[in-house]
């Protein structure tokens, strides 16, 4: 995906390298944009809404009857694109985590950590590109030597890609990002995070579960913050029989950088010995 800013000025009348105060206040250092897929949008281009809400949202004119089978080929072009541009990765590891982690906290250093340690170790980090954890796994991957790639979601309030990725791909579409990171890593790793995190967290423990992908281990970072989830899922959803023995397995909870790399290199071990 390619992004071009073209800058046009009249050669006619003289430069003098000077921005007035309307000038300024129209274009600011960093203007609020939209990301729409590929396309970024600035100032009275930007629209409202995000392509998977109009997708999901069935209320308003019938009209939408007519623009769905549209919509379909909006979607298998972004999984074309998507396969294409992460087709030669190499073993990765995705790496979740709250967006809103600030670069003072003790976690962002955490997550340069665990960047630059599965860099060290041969595996690309992927996340979703933001800022935060996020940008902190990037950054720790790509100043380690290794690959370091974002695999970005047209939000209302996000910010794009942070500038640690070196490999970055826009969607519109959550379920299509979501196949990109179940496709091209070998593990999960989970620092602490929200919604969009547990979101990912269980939808990979249910992949896992029902046997749709094999030999992909789920680690979460973080005793304290983990634990009274992983605690939840022991004491009720297994004791309730919601779920088995062995579906508690799925989840490895630790705090050790070590301990989690080697977690994820046994697995991808595992997995080339099965192959």
């Amino acid at each position: 995906m390619f992004r071009a800013v073209l800058t046009v000025r009249n050669t006619h009348e003289p430069y003098s390298g000077l921005v007035s105060d309307q000038t300024a206040d129209r274009y600011p250092e960093n203007p609020p944009e939209r990301h729409k897929g590929p396309v970024v949008q600035r100032r009275e281009q930007r629209d409202e809404g995000t392509t998977d809400q109009r997708l999901l949202d069935t209320r308003g004119p019938s009209d939408w009857v007519h623009t769905d089978p549209w919509r379909v080929l909006r979607i298998q072009a972004e999984f074309v694109e998507g396969f294409g541009a992460l087709a030669e990765v190499p073993r990765a590891v995705t790496v979740f985590g709250s967006a809103r982690t600030p670069r003072d906290h003790p976690e962002y250093e955490l997550g340069r950590k665990i960047g630059a340690a599965l860099a060290n170790e041969g595996f690309a980090a992927i996340t979703g590109g933001g800022p935060g954890a996020m940008e902190a796994v990037n950054r720790g991957a790509a100043e380690a030597g290794g690959m370091s790639i974002g695999l970005g979601i047209e939000l209302p309030f996000e910010q794009g890609l942070n500038r640690w990725v070196d490999l970055g791909v826009n969607f519109r579409y959550f379920f299509v990002r979501k196949t990109m990171f179940i496709k091209y890593s070998q593990a999960f790793i989970c620092l602490p995070g929200g919604f969009g995190t547990l979101d990912e967290l269980f939808e990979a423990l249910t992949l896992v579960q029902t046997k749709k992908v094999t030999k992909f281990p789920v680690v979460l970072f973080g005793s304290e913050y983990w634990g009274g989830l992983y605690d939840w899922v022991a004491k009720t959803l297994l004791a309730e029989g919601k779920i088995s023995e062995k579906d508690l397995d799925l989840l490895h909870i630790t705090d050790d950088i070590d301990d989690a790399v080697r977690v994820v290199k046994e697995s991808f071990q595992a997995w080339e010995d099965s192959h």
